[in-house]
């Protein structure tokens, strides 16, 4: 993201590069708000300055993603902007709150970032426009009407006078915002639908970006954590003297009841403190739950009694009941982490009077809610600056632990700015992880071997039971979450027409905590479902594709996408030799995906490589191409990852693997040549791009692995296996 850097208040030390420290978006007099810099604020969205400079305002967070680029676009396509000359910045949720929030919803998550936005920022951006056209219709003496804009230059088509943006922004600022803001056609587009190169990429490159890891400020000291290492268990003793004079150390202090803190001149030394400290901690019962106990218990659920209905139509039971022949597996799915690039971290500096924050979060206002109940404040009292993230994938939204354990070592020490970043072991040990799963899936065929009935079992953790238990509540116990891609209806809807139906879910809850993990529950349910889906077809002695198709003629946009990775593979001229293809398809968040992956195998099958995958996406409106190519290769680094080399074990209670060696990522080598197919469905739609494409990559190469070995996969990852990927 590029800097406005004169709305930001900047470090005294020039040689830092002018770290930004956080954004200020004060009030003007009583007609005009002003930016920073003074430059007129001319909606809450649009700030133009007078060298024609163009301020957006997003309260999305990038991550990587592209988020803040796309949204700019939509602003800018409706202010007819010269979009060579724009900017963006992050409000903050304070100014947010006193203002009763203007710019909304501050969450980034779920692939929402675009597509529960647009229609709000592109009105921003036309209520812009209508006013510097009419400031400038104003000056001239001429109705609005007569007047024009593109590219921030405003003409008066009968005289041909022209203006800036920059020249009558102080007298639009005046303006009264129009109510009634129609937008522009799609066939009208001019910049959304382009593949504009990214706003935040040159500051990536030339090491100008601020990332919360980086973050300085005058007189700033930091800190290290550790928590219990078992979930549920507490702080039971430590000896601060032992490491209290040990170089650089300042303070050494238990947060809560559950961790210990140590507080020094440089965070190394913090570490090394923290590291040498004695703790002894109460585990608690938990300490003895292991990956088996977990696997037991849900195991057990797959043949309960009671569970939840997700999607049911007919009566598979008696359909199963009556087959000539059924099909029956067992798939399971680990708890994985997020493994952020950047560690959490939060800088926070307290005093009696006001405490600030700056922390690269997914929710603003999450984080916003989580300073003011840390340090007791009201909310006039205190401020949330984000700074752009170094990963997030869920980790950093609904959870604000990182952000409460910063409030509270500070308030420890007033006045002084405390940067609090977790060391990578922490970082694992300390997750919000992926839900463990089981699934136990059988179909039935009559005696022409036609599919009668099928029956999807749940059996595992439920990420809504511990992160929003009201909405668990309301639904009378169910996780609706959970059905994501199977679910009867909405934006994860499941993609067949089936004659009788039944998924359903045995809650299974454990000690280890889950959280929304990219693409949450749809990478899971597309394994279970999608590599089923091939083991059914093989069982009625047909192609996988031409399986799929006899159940989707309800489903068009689910076919198109289908049909087009399997046009575009070259699905039925067959793959070149001693090469294999798998196929899998989902609706989610709104958006249709489906990918065909084409692979090799040597050694006997244990050694892998993905040689292709053709991925086919239909969002709706595709605001910018090129972004979306690169979050469909970029969603594949993690569903393959996934796939063969990640998973998070239990013993004794904690969380085994605490590093990259034992947590690996797939390398540049390894990664397969991506093909995008954007697909226009049709409808006034907007779907999500982020998470989407992650689910359909790992079935479809299970389902090419199964061509090439004749062994089905059904648990993953691959290396407990012995399978690797080259």
């Amino acid at each position: 993201m590029k800097m406005n850097r004169r709305s930001f208040i900047v470090s005294s030390a020039a040689a830092t590069g002018g770290l930004a420290l956080g954004l200020r978006i004060p009030f003007g007099g009583p007609e005009v708000v002003r930016a920073a810099d003074g430059s007129p604020e001319i909606t809450a969205w649009v700030v133009i300055q007078p060298n024609d400079t163009v301020v957006i305002r997003c309260v999305r967070s990038e991550m990587g993603q592209g988020t803040i680029t796309g949204l700019a676009q939509l602003v800018a396509e409706e202010l007819e902007c010269n979009w060579s000359k724009v900017v963006t910045e992050y409000p903050t949720p304070g100014e947010s709150v006193k203002r009763k929030r203007p710019w909304g919803d501050f969450s980034t998550g779920g692939s929402r970032g675009i597509r529960t936005s647009h229609e709000y920022v592109r009105k921003g951006g036309a209520a812009a426009r209508i006013m510097l056209v009419q400031a400038a219709a104003n000056q001239w003496g001429v109705p609005a009407s007569e007047c024009v804009a593109a590219n921030s230059v405003i003409t008066h088509k009968g005289s041909g006078r022209k203006t800036t943006y920059g020249k009558v922004a102080e007298a639009a600022a005046k303006l009264e915002q129009p109510k009634d803001v129609p937008l522009k056609d799609p066939k009208q587009w001019k910049l959304i639908g382009k593949p504009v190169k990214r706003l935040d990429t040159a500051n990536k490159v030339n090491g100008r970006q601020v990332y919360g890891f980086d973050l300085k400020l005058p007189g700033m000291v930091n800190a290290a954590i550790k928590e219990s290492p078992v979930f549920g268990g507490k702080v039971k003793s430590f000896d601060a003297a032992a490491v209290s004079n040990m170089k650089g150390v300042k303070k050494v202090l238990q947060i809560g009841d559950t961790a210990v803190a140590v507080v020094a001149d440089h965070w190394w030394n913090a570490k090394t403190a923290l590291d040498k400290l004695p703790i002894v901690w109460d585990e608690g019962p938990n300490a003895k739950v292991s990956s088996e106990s977990i696997a037991a218990i849900l195991k057990a659920g797959l043949d309960a009694e009671q569970a939840f209905v997700g999607n049911k139509a007919g009566d598979a039971k008696a359909a199963l009941a009556g087959a000539t022949k059924k099909v029956e597996s067992v798939y399971s799915y680990p708890y994985q982490n997020h493994v952020c690039m950047e560690p959490m971290n939060a800088t926070a500096r307290y005093t009696p009077d006001k405490c600030e924050v700056w922390v690269p979060t997914q929710d603003g206002e999450a984080s916003f809610a989580a300073v003011l109940a840390a340090s007791g404040l009201p909310a006039d009292k205190c401020d949330v600056y984000k700074i752009n993230l170094g990963g997030g994938f869920g980790r950093r939204g609904a959870f604000q632990d990182y952000v409460t354990q910063a409030v509270m070592i500070a308030k420890e020490m007033p006045g002084t700015p405390v940067k609090l970043l977790w060391s990578r072991e922490e970082d694992m040990v300390q997750g919000r992880y992926h839900p463990v799963m089981q699934c136990k899936l059988v179909g039935g065929f009559d005696a022409n071997n036609n599919l009668t009935g099928l029956h999807m079992r749940l059996s595992g953790q439920s990420i809504l039971a511990w992160v929003r238990p009201a909405i668990v509540e309301q639904q009378k116990g169910r996780d609706p979450l959970t059905f994501q891609g199977v679910f009867d209806s909405g934006e994860h809807s499941f993609g067949y027409t089936m004659p009788n139906l039944l998924i359903d879910h045995a809650m299974r809850n454990t000690h280890v905590p889950p959280g929304f993990w990219r693409g949450v529950n749809i990478n899971q349910n597309a394994v279970f479902i999608e590599s089923f889906m091939d083991e059914l077809a093989e069982a009625a002695g047909k192609d996988p594709v031409e399986f799929r198709r006899q159940f989707m003629k309800d489903h068009p946009r689910n076919l198109a996408v289908l049909n087009a990775v399997a046009e575009k593979i070259g699905w039925t001229k067959g793959a070149p030799k001693g090469r294999f293809r798998g196929v899998a398809q989902m609706k989610a968040f709104n958006s249709y995906v489906a990918a065909a992956a084409e692979i090799s195998v040597r050694d006997g099958g244990k050694k892998v490589k993905v040689h292709r995958i053709v991925a086919a996406t239909d969002c709706g409106y595709a605001v910018n191409p090129a972004q979306i190519e690169r979050q469909v290769a970029g969603s594949f680094v993690y569903g393959l990852s996934a796939l063969f080399m990640q998973e998070c074990t239990v013993k004794d209670g904690r969380i085994v693997e605490t590093n990259f060696h034992q947590y690996d990522s797939m390398r540049i080598a390894q990664m397969p040549r991506v093909e995008t197919v954007i697909v226009q469905g049709g409808g006034d739609t907007w779907g999500g791009i982020g998470e989407p494409t992650i689910c359909v990559a790992a079935p479809a190469v299970l389902n090419a692995y199964y061509k090439a070995t004749g062994k089905r996969i059904r648990s993953v990852p691959l290396k407990n296996h012995g399978i690797t990927m080259v």
